[in-house]
């Protein structure tokens, strides 16, 4: 049952983690990958979750496409997040976890009616491999 609980809390903090609530899901990430013994299913838990996180970041940025254009002062990272949108395209979405600037990549490519599927294939193999890289340093460095 605490395992169910560690994979629960890992899911939970992963879609916290991936819209504008600061939440961490490394810390739990790195528990299940060291104690169970396994990277997979930590690693998809974890990135499932994410994704789901970032998902309704973008469904809140193509609700507000219109607020968003008409803001005056720039959200934090938004203007470095556009500048990345417009000049690489949809793979850009890779480093949808970089902090700030992940999180306004996310809701831009939703205000800019970017094909949802598009959208997950490019963030769920971004966080993908990021939580892959932390769950392989987790088991050979810590």
């Amino acid at each position: 049952m605490a395992v169910l609980a560690s994979y629960a809390t890992l899911f939970a903090l992963s879609i916290a983690g991936a819209t504008a609530i600061p939440m961490s899901s490394e810390p739990p990430l790195i528990y299940l990958v060291r104690t169970e013994q396994g990277v997979a299913l930590p690693v998809l838990v974890a990135t499932i979750g994410n994704v789901l996180g970032a998902c309704t970041t973008y469904l809140i940025g193509r609700g507000a496409s219109r607020a968003l254009m008409r803001n005056r002062k720039p959200m934090r990272g938004q203007e470095s997040a556009a500048r990345l949108l417009k000049r690489y395209g949809q793979p850009v979405l890779l480093l949808s976890w970089v902090p700030f600037v992940g999180h306004a990549l996310v809701a831009l490519a939703g205000a800019a009616g970017m094909r949802f599927w598009s959208f997950c294939f490019w963030v769920g193999l971004g966080k993908g491999l990021r939580f892959l890289a932390i769950a392989l340093a987790a088991v050979n460095f810590f």
